[in-house]
């Protein structure tokens, strides 16, 4: 034999289950936040480039106020590979891999400051290099040599962010994109 319960006593009683929550809720204490991460403590800094000249990159480190860390990403660069000899002009300053073909390269170095506020103040310093277009005939030494042309980007940005998870965006002179954001 089933019982049954009229449509007003199920409403009654699903009313008084609920309000038996409701007063365990309001009986826990409330949460208090008793100690903030100093402004000098190690934030984690996300830089992201996105660049048709020097590749896109993304990398995710720790640092704290007051100090630097760079960033740096190397790669092969779109179509064939480009060689370079040791005598041609500016060899020194290529970024080469193992075998000493010429890839690009983009450093970035971070500096942060961040104030009571957790507002941080950064300067970053962008190095970037890259073969580009087809090796061109030097004379060294009265010799012909076929060496890579190489596009370079050197910039130094200000700006401020916050540290809260929010993301900066700045523009650099040759439409490089770097998004940078900081959480602690």
């Amino acid at each position: 034999m089933r019982a049954r319960l009229k449509p007003v006593a199920v409403l009654v009683s699903v009313a008084a289950f609920a309000a038996g929550f409701a007063g365990l809720a309001q009986a826990a204490p409330p949460i208090t936040v008793t100690s903030k991460t100093p402004a000098d403590g190690p934030i984690k800094y996300t830089v992201k480039v996105a660049s048709k000249t020097y590749g896109n990159a993304q990398d995710t480190r720790t640092i704290r106020s007051g100090q630097t860390d760079d960033y740096t990403w190397k790669s092969t660069p779109p179509g064939s590979a480009v060689n370079a000899s040791e005598q041609c002009p500016n060899y020194a300053s290529m970024s080469l891999d193992a075998n000493g073909v010429v890839q690009r390269q983009m450093r970035i170095r971070l500096a942060p400051t961040v104030d009571a506020d957790g507002t941080a103040a950064v300067q970053m310093s962008v190095q970037a290099s890259t073969p580009h277009g087809k090796p061109t005939a030097v004379k060294v030494h009265g010799k012909t040599l076929q060496c890579p042309s190489v596009a370079t980007l050197s910039q130094v940005v200000r700006f401020t962010m916050p540290t809260n998870g929010s993301a900066k965006t700045v523009g650099l002179s040759d439409g490089t994109q770097v998004t940078v954001s900081a959480q602690r």
